[in-house]
């Protein structure tokens, strides 16, 4: 099981490079400024930046000084820290990357272990039993679950991944090849079948595929489609990996959240607003709508570790000392 923290063979080494950081953090800040102003605007109603000189008043002006600011916010840090070399930064963005993952580990096996249990007893009416008849109601409705059962367990699940170090990538497929194995016995030993069966596999399996795709790309794991890559040398590799990393990795991540963030009614937005749930209704689980958001991380995470893989890249290619030998994936 892969830990946390980043391999010891793996030294934050070389000549500073304030350019190419300020690169790398200002799209990070245009990432953490896009996610904030998405958050006002739906949230809040606050206009978007194309608005500002389309009769949008002042308030349009907002989300564009929130990108000045968290872009001018990455620039000052860079420039602070100009001596720090691109192997140090690459390990620090990496490592918060992984703390991201780790609390979206924790999250999905929290929620779907007790979405599931509710599931179960709102089904077979065992909730009838010891709730009052309004409790009862209210967890059968997605959005009161979503807010009052859901979101405890979302920050329940931030606060473990501080002080665990596990992915847990591993357990989450052992859970899935469990839920799996309690479907098989269920429908053909017991004749039992719930819709709740199938939600979860799915949920978890959502989970375990989208958000360890970014550590993937850290251990080079993603297969590639050609027969020149594996014959480049070190510094070659760089290069290349260096301009796939901006032109292709990140460019296919904004593309993701621009689609899927634009708006209420966009694809990820609107089923995190009102907590959609699968056309099973009140008989399955309540997280479609997080598995809508799935996307958005799944597009977060990868556009950090590409900046962080980026770093890298132009380390390699400059022959910086500390390069971590992974053997890539052909195909």
């Amino acid at each position: 099981m892969a830990e946390a923290g980043i391999a010891a063979d793996i030294q934050p080494q070389g000549a500073p490079a304030p350019l190419v950081r300020i690169i790398g953090w200002a799209v990070l800040g245009a990432l953490a400024a896009f996610l904030i102003n998405n958050i006002l605007n739906i949230g809040f109603g606050v206009p978007v930046p194309s608005e500002a000189f389309s009769g949008g008043g002042a308030a349009a002006f907002v989300p564009i000084a929130v990108y000045v600011a968290v872009i001018g916010l990455g620039t000052a840090y860079v420039l602070r820290s100009g001596n720090t070399p691109l192997r140090a930064d690459a390990l620090r963005i990496h490592n918060f990357n992984l703390y991201i993952i780790r609390a979206c580990f924790w999250v999905v096996l929290l929620v779907g272990i007790v979405d599931s249990a509710i599931a179960v007893m709102r089904v077979e009416k065992v909730l009838d039993q010891f709730l009052s008849e309004d409790t009862v109601r209210n967890l059968g409705l997605a959005r009161y679950v979503g807010m009052y059962i859901h979101m405890p367990l979302i920050v329940a699940g931030m606060v473990i991944a501080l002080f665990t170090r596990t992915l847990g990538f591993t357990w989450l497929a052992l859970m899935i090849v469990f839920a799996e194995l309690l479907i098989v016995f269920s429908r053909f030993i017991f004749s039992y079948e719930q819709a709740l069966m199938g939600d979860l596999v799915r949920y978890w399996y959502a989970a375990l595929f989208l958000f360890a795709s970014a550590y993937t790309l850290f251990e080079d794991g993603h297969v590639r489609v050609d027969v020149l890559y594996a014959g480049f040398s070190n510094r070659t590799r760089g290069y290349v990996n260096a301009i796939g990393s901006i032109f292709l990795g990140v460019s296919t991540c904004w593309v993701i959240l621009v689609i899927g963030l634009s708006g209420r009614q966009s694809i990820i937005n609107a089923p995190v607003v009102n907590f959609e749930i699968t056309q099973t209704g009140g008989v399955g689980m309540f997280v479609k709508y997080q598995m809508a958001a799935f996307l958005a991380i799944f597009a977060i995470t990868m556009m950090i570790q590409f900046i962080a893989y980026f770093f890298e890249a132009v380390a390699d290619y400059r022959d910086e000392p500390g390069h971590r030998d992974v053997t890539p994936t052909g195909h």
